[in-house]
């Protein structure tokens, strides 16, 4: 199914409307997808019931972390279970592409999408695709901040201020894709000794290690952490939904990401995987995330995008190399590296 069939919502509404009315044995013959999302919960939600409404396709859809589906198409390889995995860091998607997990799929509307998208197809011999892209930085409560007499975070530097021990959230980079990206972000800045220097420091402010990169933003939202380190988008609904939340991206330099999509090798329902992702990549498809909420970049250049996503413009983005990030034996090397030397150390 290519995007430009889905030229306009009213064209959606429609075609999801004669489903509707399409007798049950009509629609039970369009058949099912079964499907991995690692972006917000709402977007996979809404797309998963959108898609099915304009289809007539049943989304069988979990959500987990990047990490944790890796781990999932791994188990799986010899007799996969998902047909297409999509939202979520790039760098687990391209270690996934390296161990043969993934198919290859490059769509007509190539074109279409922002030349960091098309990159990632480059990059990974078609079998990733760009969805997405947001920048890592801080989320914090300001209110939080005031009752504890604790300044706001501008950079790298302050969240290893003895003041902040126990008032920092971040996730564990074996399950979350998010950590991996910062710790692999700060690797690049820094120099991978003075990173893990700065890492164990860090350690110390720590309260929680979460399993999921998504789930700081509400932990500071609703004050049961002052600050979190994620993506930043994921601070920007609480921001807008009237939260005491703001945002900074480090003074001295961050790592960003760029979401993936794919299609999982040896997929039961390949045809139907095919139309999903065409659908998710289309800009109704790519719309959905900030109508839920989620407010990345969209790879999709052919329509306007929410004016709340926020901009990259003024921060300073380091040149993250995904090619050897995206590497399956240098995820797996930094992250035990990191359980050894940070993890390890008492708080």
């Amino acid at each position: 199914m290519n995007p430009r069939a889905f030229k306009n919502l009213t064209v959606g509404v429609l075609v999801a409307s004669a489903f509707a009315m399409a007798p049950a044995s009509t629609q039970a013959q369009q058949g099912s997808v079964n499907a991995l999302c690692s972006t917000d919960v709402g977007w996979c939600e809404q797309a998963a019931a959108a898609f099915t409404r304009a289809t007539g396709i049943k989304v069988n859809q979990a959500h987990k972390g990047t990490g944790e589906i890796g781990a999932q198409l791994r188990a799986e390889a010899a007799n996969p279970k998902t047909d297409i995995w999509w939202g979520g860091t790039g760098d687990p998607f391209l270690q996934a592409a390296e161990q043969g997990l993934l198919d290859p799929y490059r769509p007509a509307y190539i074109n279409d999408l922002h030349d960091w998208a098309v990159r990632q197809y480059a990059m990974s011999g078609n079998q990733v695709g760009g969805f997405y892209t947001s920048v890592i930085g801080f989320g914090f409560n300001t209110d939080v901040l005031k009752k504890k007499k604790l300044a706001e975070p501008r950079c790298w530097a302050d969240l290893v201020k003895p003041e902040y021990k126990g008032e920092i959230e971040i996730s564990h980079p074996a399950s979350s894709g998010t950590a991996y990206t910062i710790i692999a972000g700060l690797v690049q800045q820094m120099g991978e000794d003075a990173a893990f220097d700065y890492l164990k420091k860090l350690h110390k402010n720590v309260t929680t290690y979460t399993r999921s990169g998504q789930a700081q933003a509400p932990s500071v939202a609703k004050g049961e952490v002052a600050i979190g380190v994620s993506f930043l988008f994921g601070f920007e609904k609480w921001r807008y939904d009237k939260f005491p939340v703001k945002t900074a991206a480090p003074c001295e330099g961050t790592g960003y990401e760029i979401g993936g999509i794919a299609l999982v090798k040896g997929a039961r329902n390949k045809a139907n995987a095919v139309k999903y992702y065409d659908f998710l990549m289309s800009p109704e498809g790519q719309a959905i995330g900030a109508a839920a909420g989620s407010y990345q970049t969209p790879a999709n250049k052919t329509f306007k995008p929410d004016p709340r996503i926020p901009s990259s413009n003024g921060i300073k983005l380091i040149k993250y190399d995904f090619e050897k990030y995206g590497k399956a034996a240098e995820r797996k090397r930094l992250i035990e590296r990191w359980t050894q030397e940070v993890e390890s150390q008492p708080r």
